[in-house]
C-alpha cells in the first residue's frame, strides 16, 4: 500500500506551464433579410462559416444536386474532404480486415473499462492508451469531473450508471492531463460561483480539490498550483465515485476497480494508480489517498 500525493515524486514540478486562452466571436452583427455575413474564428484564420437569417425556398434549394461548400480552408480545400478519406482508410484497413469483430460488436458490447476523460481534443484515451473498439465505454467532460452522487443527473453519472450496473465494466479510470483549460478555470474562479456560467457551474465540482491545492501548494506559483490540481482533481474524483452506493458496493467486494491516470503530454509520460479500498482508508489522511500500483510509463 502507498499514499499518493498529487505532487509526488514521479512528477516533474519543476515545470511550469501557462494556457492562453483566445476568446471567439461566432455571430456577427445583426443581418438584414437576406444577407450574407462571414463569421471568421480567431484560432482558425481560415475557417469561414455563410449563414443567411432567410431559408431559402425548397424550389431554389432543389435547383442543385450538388452541396455548396461552405467549410473552406484558406487553400480552398474541403476539410470534410480529408475527412472522407481518413473514414475510408478506416474501413479499408480496419473494418474490412477485422470484419468480424466488427460483426461481433454489431450485436453488443462487453467493455472492460469505463474511461472518464476530458474533453480536450490533445488528450484522446484512445489514441494515448490504444484502446480498440468495444474495449472501453468513454465519458468526456470538462476537466475529467467526476460530480458526487447528491450533485443530481449529469450525462457524467449517467455513463457511471449504464456502465456499471448495465454493462458491468470491471474497471473505471479517470485520466487527468497536463495544462488543463477546465483545471486552469476552477482555479482561477472566484468563492461566489457566476451561476449563468456553465463552465463555472460545472467545475465547481471540483471545489475540494482546488480547496485542498490552494493549502496545499499556497506557496507555489498559480502554473504550478493548476498542476497540482491536476492530479488532486483526479484523487477527488475518485473519492466521488464511491458517493454512488452502486460503485462502492462492487467495490467493496472487489468486483469493481477504481484507477486514476494522468497524462503529461508536454514530456509524454503517463501516470497510474489504483485506489486501495480499505473503509478504514476512506479516511483521508492529511489530504491524501491510499493507493497501490503506482506506475510511469515513459
Amino acid at each position: 500500500m502507498a499514499i499518493l500525493a498529487p505532487t509526488s515524486s514521479l512528477s516533474k514540478d519543476s515545470y511550469s506551464f501557462s494556457l492562453h486562452i483566445q476568446s471567439s466571436t461566432i455571430f456577427g452583427s445583426k443581418l438584414k433579410s437576406g444577407e450574407f455575413q462571414q463569421t471568421r474564428f480567431s484560432s482558425y484564420p481560415g475557417l469561414t462559416i455563410k449563414a443567411s437569417r432567410e431559408s431559402l425556398g425548397l424550389t431554389q434549394e432543389l435547383k442543385s444536386n450538388k452541396l455548396e461548400r461552405v467549410v473552406e480552408t484558406e487553400d480552398g480545400s474541403d476539410l470534410f474532404e480529408d475527412m472522407k478519406h481518413r473514414f475510408l482508410s478506416f474501413k479499408k484497413h480496419k473494418y474490412l480486415e477485422n470484419l468480424e469483430h466488427y460483426q461481433n460488436l454489431a450485436k453488443g458490447q462487453a467493455p472492460k473499462f469505463l474511461v472518464i476523460g476530458c474533453a480536450d481534443s490533445r488528450v484522446c484515451p484512445s489514441t494515448i492508451l490504444g484502446f480498440q473498439p468495444g474495449e472501453a465505454f468513454m465519458v468526456r467532460n470538462i476537466a475529467n469531473l467526476v460530480p458526487p452522487f447528491e450533485s443530481g443527473p449529469s450525462e457524467t453519472n449517467a455513463a457511471l450508471e449504464f456502465s456499471v450496473n448495465s454493462l458491468e465494466v470491471k474497471n473505471i479510470l479517470v485520466v487527468g492531463h497536463s495544462c488543463c483549460g477546465g483545471i486552469r478555470a476552477l482555479m482561477s474562479m472566484n468563492d461566489e460561483v457566476d451561476k449563468s456560467s456553465f463552465i463555472q457551474s460545472w467545475v465547481v465540482n471540483g471545489k475540494d480539490a482546488r480547496l485542498w491545492t490552494k493549502a496545499a501548494a499556497s506557496k507555489l506559483s498559480f502554473d504550478q498550483q493548476c498542476k497540482y490540481c491536476e492530479k488532486e482533481s483526479v484523487n477527488r474524483s475518485l473519492l466521488n465515485l464511491l458517493t454512488y452506493p452502486w460503485i462502492e458496493e462492487k467495490v467493496k467486494k472487489g468486483i469493481l476497480s477504481v484507477h486514476g491516470g494522468y497524462y503529461d503530454f508536454v514530456d509524454c509520460t503517463f501516470e497510474k494508480w489504483t485506489l486501495d479500498y480499505k473503509e478504514d482508508n476512506l479516511k483521508e489522511k492529511n489530504g491524501r489517498i491510499s493507493v497501490k500500483s503506482h506506475l510511469l510509463w515513459s
